[in-house]
């Protein structure tokens, strides 16, 4: 019920201050009045992102971040009024999944965030490797021979470290040294493409664990356009932060959700999206259960993406 009161008054806020969203809803809604569920609140396709400027009116963005994308048609763009919010989104999220980020050393296989900006993954990692109380944290794409030296140093000194980024560069890296982490954990944010062909997700893990000598590999879902990211870890499902919830849309009918737990289109609400929509029809394919979500595909004819999809 208090999701459900959140949710509203963002839909209220978000109708009268973004002028896409209004538009949009517009459309499709006879009343707004009669919406009194998340349920039944529109939910933006994101394709718009790649061709609308969707930010509340009078407000001034930070900074822009662009979707990675995997072909040359237009990457999306999401306009960060406010900063501070997606910081507490990712050390919030992460605080409640997997640990304090000051208690780890981070070593992030993404590319470094001061030569892309324009990247949330690499901020978030920034941020990690902020919070993070060892200097040993950073960006090691290109430096992957110190980053073997620093997690040998770890495993000696028994400090808790945490191999995150892009799933073909985590996979490189173990091909190559074939070391085993002993108090490390590998938390992979998709982008598991080598040359025309993508890795299936089982192989994928298979190979990691065999390669680093490990019981799990963990997974981090979060795209350019939320500010809010999900993490499976143990499980053999997503987590999302309780002010995150998926939803399934019919496949028939993309204005009415699917309440049975049944395979379809994901629609997501991010209550920290406040200033953008937080409210939308994304092309990823899953399911939800009783305790989380998975995503299973994308849908047909959607543009390609570099997100956390392995099919």
């Amino acid at each position: 019920s208090k999701f459900n009161d959140y949710a509203l008054q963002l839909f209220h806020y978000q109708y009268k201050k973004i002028e896409i969203y209004n538009n949009y809803v517009n459309l499709i809604c006879n009343n707004i009045n009669e919406i009194n569920t998340y349920y039944d609140i529109p939910f933006l396709p994101i394709e718009l992102f790649r061709t609308k400027k969707i930010k509340a009116q009078n407000t001034k963005h930070q900074t822009i971040f662009h979707s990675s994308g995997t072909t040359n048609s237009e990457k999306s763009k999401h306009y960060i009024i406010d900063l501070e919010i997606y910081k507490k989104s990712i050390v919030t999220s992460f605080n409640s999944h997997i640990g304090k980020p000051e208690n780890f050393v981070f070593f992030c296989l993404v590319p470094d965030s001061t030569k892309n900006p324009h990247s949330s993954l690499s901020f978030m990692c920034n941020e990690f490797i902020i919070k993070s109380k060892y200097s040993k944290s950073g960006f090691y794409i290109g430096h992957e021979d110190e980053m073997k030296s620093a997690i040998l140093d770890c495993q000696n000194k028994k400090e808790k470290f945490i191999v995150f980024g892009l799933s073909i560069e985590i996979l490189k890296f173990a091909e190559k040294y074939k070391l085993p982490l002993k108090n490390g954990l590998v938390i992979e944010t998709g982008g598991a493409k080598k040359g025309s062909q993508n890795i299936i997700k089982e192989e994928l893990y298979n190979r990691l664990k065999h390669l680093f000598k490990i019981k799990n590999i963990y997974s981090e879902y979060g795209m350019a356009e939320l500010l809010s990211q999900s993490y499976c870890t143990e499980s053999n499902y997503f987590k999302p932060p309780p002010w995150k919830k998926i939803l399934i849309r019919e496949k028939r009918n993309p204005l009415k959700i699917n309440k049975n737990h049944t395979r379809g289109p994901i629609n997501i609400i991010d209550l920290a999206n406040v200033y953008s929509c937080g409210f939308i029809a994304t092309n990823d394919f899953g399911y939800t259960t009783q305790k989380g979500f998975n995503i299973v595909g994308r849908n047909q004819n959607a543009i390609a993406r570099g997100c956390n999809l392995m099919t």
